[in-house]
C-alpha cells in the first residue's frame, strides 16, 4: 500500500495534522499568458476556509495582536519548458512582518514537507512558533503545484480512499500480492484519468522554479527559506538551480539526497524502529508501571502480536470502519513522529488490546489526511505524484521479495510495510526524473542544516549527507539530541538561538554545534 512511510515522503509535521482545526485556502487560477509573470502583482485578501483538498476546517484565527492572515494566488507556467504557455495558480499565504519597516529583511518562505502538504493550512497552525522570525520577515508559505488549491492532483474519491487505506499492505501470499498490485494500479490510473494535464509537471525541479518566481514577485533579491522534511530536498534542489539567489536558508529534519528510493525506504525503516525503541524504553523506565508492557522488549512484542492478530481479524475502529493491520501500523507510525504524541500511542495501544481500535484509527486517519467528516485532503495523491515523478527506479515484486530480509532486520515491525511501499510507482504514467536529487549548490550562501538524532522519518545521518552533497563551504551542520521529527518545533533553546540568530542577524553557528 502506498503510504507516507516511503523514501523522501516524510509526513507533514505531525502536530499540524492532528490539530482539530486547520486553516486557510486561496483560489486556483489557470489559463495562458504572454505577460512577464515575474512582474505580476498579487492581490492579498482575507483567507477563506481551506478547501477539502487542503484538509477542510475553519479559516485561520487572527495572529497574536489581532492581525489577519492574508491569501493570494500567483500565476506560474504549467510547463516551465514553455513559460509563455498555459498557467496554473499557486495558493499563497502570508503574515506581514510585525517589526519596524526599517528592519524588515524580506519574505521568509516555508515548506513543511510531505511532499504533498499544504503550506497554506500549516503555516497558520504554527504561526505562534515563528513570532520571533516575524519581527523581521513576512512569513510566507504556499501549496506547491499539485497540492491543495495549486492545481491539486485528484485520484480516487473519499469512498475509494477508505477502501484503499484498509487494504493489506504486507501481502503474505499470491492472492494478497495480486490484490495489492491491482489496487495500486487502479489508484495510479485514477490519478492519470483525473489529473493527466498536471501530472508531468509536479516534479521538485518545477516547484523550485516556482519558488524563484515567488521570490521575484514578492520583491526579494535573494530567497530566504525555511524547509522542513521534504522541504529540505526542495530547498536543496532550489539551491542547486539558483545558488547565487540563496540568501539565508535553514533545513530542518533533513532528507538524505544521496539515497535511491530503496535506500531511503530502508533508512526510514531503521528510523521508525529507533523511535519505537525509544518509546518503549521511555514507557518502561518511568517510576510508574508502563500500561503496555513490563519491559521495552515486551512492549514491542505485544505490538507485533497485535499487528499479527489484526492481519487475521480486524477490530472495531471508527464506525463503520475496522482497524486493520495496515491502519494500526500507520497509526503507530503517526504517533512516533513526535514525543508529544507518545501518550496517545500508549492510550491507543491500551484500547486496542481491549478490542477498541478508535484511537489508533484516528491517528491513522491523521496520517492519511482524513478529517472527521470522512473527507480526504489530496496529500496522498500529491505525495505519490511528486515522488513518482521525481524517482526514476521502478520496483517489482521480485525486487521487494529479494530485499525483505534486509528490511525485516532493520525493523521487525515496519520493515515489511516499507519494503512493499516500493511498488507504489511501478505503474506510474510519468517517467521518474532521477535516482536521487541533485543538490550541489557550490557558490551558495551558507545553509544551516539541522539534524535530530531521534528523528524517525528523516534519520539523523541525512543531515551530514546533505552537508556533503551541498558542496564545500555551503552546508553548516547543527545536531539536536532529541526525539521526534524535526528540531525547531521542539522548543529547544539552543536550537532556537542558532536558527533565529542566523535568519534574523546572519550569524552562522559554528559547524558541528550540538544542542541537547
Amino acid at each position: 500500500m502506498p503510504n507516507p512511510l516511503r523514501p523522501r515522503a516524510a509526513a507533514l509535521t505531525v502536530t499540524a495534522l492532528l490539530l482539530a482545526s486547520l486553516v486557510a485556502g486561496c483560489s486556483d487560477d489557470s489559463g495562458s499568458t504572454d505577460e512577464d509573470l515575474s512582474a505580476q502583482k498579487l492581490s492579498w485578501k482575507d483567507c477563506p476556509a481551506p478547501s477539502e483538498s487542503e484538509g477542510g476546517g475553519d479559516a485561520p484565527s487572527p495572529l497574536p495582536g489581532g492581525d489577519d492572515w492574508q491569501c493570494a494566488t500567483m500565476k506560474a507556467p504549467l510547463d516551465w519548458a514553455e513559460p509563455k504557455g498555459d498557467t496554473i495558480g499557486l495558493a499563497l499565504i502570508r503574515a506581514e512582518a510585525s517589526g519596524a519597516a526599517s528592519r524588515r529583511i524580506g519574505s521568509l518562505i516555508f515548506n513543511f514537507g510531505g511532499p504533498g502538504g499544504s503550506g497554506v493550512t500549516t503555516l497558520p497552525a504554527f504561526g505562534k512558533d515563528y513570532t520571533a522570525l516575524r519581527t523581521r520577515y513576512d512569513l510566507v508559505s504556499f501549496d506547491p503545484r499539485g497540492v491543495g488549491r495549486s492545481a491539486g492532483v485528484r485520484c480516487e474519491d473519499n469512498e475509494q480512499l477508505d477502501v484503499y487505506f484498509q487494504q493489506d499492505a504486507t501481502p503474505d501470499n499470491a492472492t494478497e500480492r495480486s490484490e495489492l498490485l491491482d489496487n495500486t494500479r487502479e489508484f495510479n490510473e485514477a490519478c492519470e484519468q483525473h489529473s493527466k494535464k498536471v501530472l508531468p509537471h509536479v516534479r521538485t525541479t518545477d516547484a523550485s522554479r516556482d519558488m524563484d518566481l515567488m521570490r521575484q514577485v514578492l520583491g526579494d533579491d535573494k530567497l530566504y527559506y525555511f524547509g522542513i522534511s521534504y522541504g529540505t530536498e526542495l530547498g536543496g534542489v532550489y539551491a542547486h538551480l539558483f545558488p547565487k539567489k540563496v540568501g539565508r536558508a535553514v533545513f530542518d529534519a533533513v532528507v538524505d539526497p544521496t539515497q535511491t528510493p530503496e535506500q531511503g525506504s530502508l533508512g526510514q525503516a531503521k528510523g521508525f524502529q529507533l523511535a519505537l525503541d525509544n518509546f518503549a524504553e521511555d514507557c518502561t523506565s518511568k517510576t510508574e508501571d508502563c500500561p503496555v508492557g513490563d519491559t521495552a522488549q515486551d512492549v514491542e512484542d505485544r505490538i507485533a502480536k497485535l499487528l499479527k492478530d489484526l492481519d487475521a481479524k480486524p477490530i472495531p475502529g471508527v464506525f463503520p470502519r475496522e482497524l486493520t493491520q495496515s491502519a494500526a501500523a500507520n497509526g503507530i507510525a503517526q504517533a512516533l513522529y513526535s514525543q508529544e504524541f507518545w501518550p496517545y500511542l500508549t492510550a491507543g495501544l491500551e484500547q486496542a488490546y481491549d478490542g477498541d481500535g478508535k484511537v489508533l484509527m484516528l491517528l491513522s486517519d491523521s496520517l492519511n489526511g482524513r478529517n472527521q467528516n470522512g473527507e480526504y485532503s489530496n496529500i496522498t495523491a500529491a505525495n505519490i505524484s511528486i515522488n513518482c515523478s521525481d524517482e526514476k527506479p521502478r520496483y517489482t515484486v521480485a525486487d521487494v521479495e529479494a530485499r525483505l530480509p534486509e528490511f525485516r532486520a532493520a525493523s521487525p515491525l515496519f520493515g515489511d510495510f516499507m519494503a512493499w511501499s516500493m511498488v507504489s510507482c511501478t505503474d506510474w504514467a510519468v517517467p521518474g526524473a532521477a535516482d536521487h536529487p541533485d543538490v550541489d549548490a557550490t557558490g551558495s550562501a551558507p545553509i544551516l542544516v539541522v539534524g535530530n538524532t531521534g528523528d524517525p522519518a528523516t534519520p539523523y545521518e541525512g543531515a551530514r549527507k546533505m552537508v556533503g552533497a551541498l558542496g564545500e563551504g555551503v552546508g553548516v551542520e547543527l545536531t539536536y539530541k532529541g526525539q521526534g521529527h524535526g528540531a525547531y518545533d521542539s522548543g529547544n533553546r539552543c536550537v532556537l538561538a542558532a536558527v533565529d540568530g542566523y535568519l534574523l542577524n546572519g550569524k552562522v553557528p559554528a559547524a558541528g554545534t550540538v544542542c541537547s
